[in-house]
């Protein structure tokens, strides 16, 4: 069966919050310099062709989904200390830090459970080493966060997991002493060192910035042209709702709507939901204002981060202590499975209370650096 002509309906994940000996990192895991398009759409405001159906994505929740996903932007306090102010007038978020308590005020007993094992970090990129801004082209980390995220790369394997391309977060990033995993880990670029299976057809050799041998895990390799559709159909039927822009991130296809006005996020979810009824093996997830569409595969940033310590080689929870910081709802995965069998620790960055499988959290990306920072002064302190 022609898997693009079937008429199944798409599969979504479920829109409803949720409930309940150091390593050495060498240079040979440079990203490729290619950065996968991305277009704006014109200034027109008016579709030419509206979708036929809008009760659709009323009916299955879409919609609610979007705005539950798509909280408004708070104004928040720039300089904050490690101890959270008494002054803080936002009871709710004070009441739900006692469930998720704040990372920085908890150092000291993370660094206990840390004692005698190898921390390992794994890092979401938007809205954890940048902040979300409109534009995601223009979501920059600073330079003191490169320098303090460059710093703990020193004395941790740390690697970054974003949903976008894999080539796109090391330009933005710049370091090549990390590891990088894009389209939520459908993307993992490992140096030649560490041996795959050669029967495994996920895996491959490719060769990096500077002509090195390196080995690609690719879980959704054959979706790579079905993507590639979907993306230009998206293009295509987005093009006349002004804000709109579609993003290509190899293994997945991101429609953003930060910028759409709201009256037209029915149209926005409308035309998306119309373009997966013929192809049946992607599914849509929801992220802070953009539906991303991605193969129907079992794997996710969960998944991913175990792969990534299986061949780090830190496969026995009693001899590491993997912490992962991220932000978004797809981080949701890897906070769970931190939490299982590996006894890590998740950090949720927010600003707004939301149930979470992460253990603690932060507020933005200034504590974000203020824990890394933290992190790598223990490390220089041991040295001395």
């Amino acid at each position: 069966m022609d898997l693009n002509s079937a008429q199944a309906s798409p599969v979504l994940t479920d829109p409803s919050p949720l409930n309940k000996s150091r390593l050495g990192i060498h240079s040979s895991l440079f990203p490729y310099s290619q950065s996968g398009p991305s277009f704006s759409t014109s200034v027109l405001s008016i579709p030419r062709k509206k979708p036929a159906k809008l009760d659709d994505v009323r009916s299955n929740g879409w919609l609610d989904a979007m705005k539950s996903s798509s909280p408004p932007r708070k104004k928040i306090q720039k300089d904050v200390n490690i101890d959270v102010s008494s002054d803080d007038a936002d009871v709710n978020y004070l009441s739900w830090m006692i469930k998720y308590p704040s990372a920085l005020n908890c150092f000291q007993q993370i660094m206990r459970q840390a004692r005698n094992k190898q921390i390992v970090i794994f890092l979401d990129y938007d809205g954890t080493l940048s902040p979300i801004v409109d534009d995601p082209d223009r979501a920059f980390m600073s330079n003191e966060m490169r320098s303090v995220v460059s710093n703990v790369a020193k004395y941790f394997p740390t690697t970054i997991i974003s949903g976008r391309r894999r080539d796109k977060v090391y330009e933005l990033v710049g370091l090549t002493e990390l590891y990088y995993a894009g389209s939520h880990g459908m993307d993992i670029m490992l140096p030649i060192k560490n041996t795959l299976s050669a029967n495994d057809s996920n895996c491959i050799k490719d060769t990096d910035q500077q002509g090195k041998e390196v080995n690609l895990f690719q879980p959704a390799r054959k979706f790579l042209s079905m993507i590639d559709e979907v993306f230009k159909t998206l293009v295509e039927k987005t093009k006349d709702i002004k804000g709109a822009k579609v993003e290509h991130h190899k293994f997945c296809a991101s429609v953003h709507y930060r910028n759409v006005d709201e009256n037209n996020w029915s149209l926005i979810a409308q035309y998306v939901h119309d373009v997966l009824k013929d192809y049946p093996r992607l599914r849509l997830t929801h992220g802070r204002k953009v539906l991303e569409v991605r193969p129907d595969i079992d794997w996710d940033k969960g998944k991913a981060v175990e792969f990534l310590l299986k061949s780090l080689g830190f496969s026995n929870p009693r001899d590491v202590l993997p912490i992962y910081i991220g932000d978004d709802r797809t981080d949701e995965d890897a906070f769970k499975v931190l939490r299982g069998k590996y006894e890590g620790y998740g950090i949720l960055v927010s600003t707004t209370p939301k149930e979470s499988n992460a253990s603690f959290s932060l507020k933005d990306t200034s504590q974000v650096k203020m824990f890394l920072e933290c992190l790598a002064k223990t490390m220089e302190v041991d040295d001395i």
